[in-house]
């Protein structure tokens, strides 16, 4: 499990260069910041969970169901700088996914986005952001100030109906060898700097769109413990009132080394994971999903993407959690040096794999 954690941090890795001029951008608009609340210790840091009544025209819209989606990296190049957003809407459609998770992490990447975003909302395929940030910050108002300008250029960029604030920063912030289910099991400064990027988010995002949901970022294993200290404002030193952070979804990752989601075992005994996260009131999105690539042959990983310990367990178990939606990891494979061969396309961006036509059936066969 260390391994994996070590080796899924692309995100955070990949920001590392453009903080730089996150912090200068945040710097240079500091005034507004504080004008806006922006790195101050509000007790309560909200996100509105009202509806919007109508939206912009050139803004995306949700279709009736969004349980089935996807992940891509349109901003990440290979596969999917091969294959033109209006092919991937078309394998998208073809799969019967409805919801796209792409990752942004500096206004060039939001800009992008935004134009691959409008193209899928005419094709009935909701495309939303990751907004991707390491914790390489000095202070929580740092942070706060470097997530806050993100939020603002990807809220401007395009008025998504979901913004999702952060990835995995659960692997940046816990100790070695641990299972990541008690505060104590963190560290303490890194948390603190991992708060002031989701608050900075959601602050920026809430000052260009009032509208937009927010995702809290897709943590992963059982580490918990962090959404559940930003939600009651403690550290993990045992401190209390502190910044709550307020969300509308809550999203984990799921792979295939880590079992049964409602029975996870670790060094502390074995956890329900989903009852765990269904304790927060809000609705549950597994954004990340998939088998690792080393699991078996093409076929056997196909039949482990549709099986009982994944995709079927999850449409089971839908109603008893509320999980409202799930995107599997993801549409192409990556390029040698890459990740690996989680795509339900090899990444010439053409090539059905075994999991492409499971997916496919299932979906089917199991409408949401």
């Amino acid at each position: 499990m260390k391994k994996y954690i070590q080796t899924r941090l692309r995100v955070i890795d990949a920001i590392r260069a453009p903080k730089a001029s996150l912090i200068t951008a945040a710097v240079a608009t500091s005034v507004l910041l504080a004008a806006c609340g922006g790195g101050g210790n509000d007790a309560l840091d909200t996100a509105s969970t009202t509806a919007a009544a109508s939206r912009k025209a050139a803004a995306a819209t949700t279709t009736s169901t969004i349980f089935y989606g996807a992940n891509g990296h349109n901003n990440e190049g290979g596969a999917y700088d091969i294959s033109s957003p209006a092919v991937q809407l078309s394998q998208l459609q073809d799969l019967g996914v409805k919801l796209y998770r792409n990752e942004v992490y500096n206004q060039s990447s939001a800009n992008k986005l935004a134009g691959i975003a409008k193209t899928m909302a005419a094709g009935g395929v909701t495309v939303y952001p990751v907004m991707l940030m390491s914790i390489d910050f000095n202070t929580e108002t740092d942070a706060y100030n470097a997530g806050y300008q993100l939020g603002v250029w990807t809220a401007t960029a395009y008025k998504y109906p979901y913004y999702e604030v952060s990835n995995e920063l659960d692997a940046m912030t816990i100790y070695n060898n641990v299972d990541g289910v008690y505060p104590q099991q963190f560290d303490n400064a890194k948390f603190q700097i991992a708060r002031g990027v989701i608050r900075g988010m959601i602050a920026g995002v809430k000052s260009v769109d009032t509208n937009g949901k927010i995702i809290m970022g897709g943590g992963t294993w059982m580490h918990y413990a962090v959404d559940q200290m930003l939600a009651a404002g403690t550290q993990p030193d045992g401190t209390t009132g502190h910044p709550v952070v307020n969300w509308d979804i809550t999203a984990w990752h799921w792979y295939s080394d880590m079992g049964d989601i409602t029975n996870a075992c670790g060094g502390t005994g074995c956890h329900d994971v989903l009852g765990t996260l269904q304790q927060f009131g809000k609705p549950i999105w597994l954004n990340e999903y998939g088998v690792r690539p080393w699991y078996g042959s093409d076929q056997q990983i196909a039949s482990y993407l549709v099986g009982n310990k994944m995709m079927a367990q999850f449409v089971a178990l839908a109603s008893k959690y509320n999980i409202q939606a799930i995107q599997t990891y993801q549409l192409y494979d990556d390029p040698a040096g890459g990740e690996g061969a989680y795509g339900l396309l090899k990444n010439d961006g053409k090539t059905q794999k075994a999991s492409y036509t499971a997916f496919k059936n299932f979906v089917a066969a199991n409408p949401k």
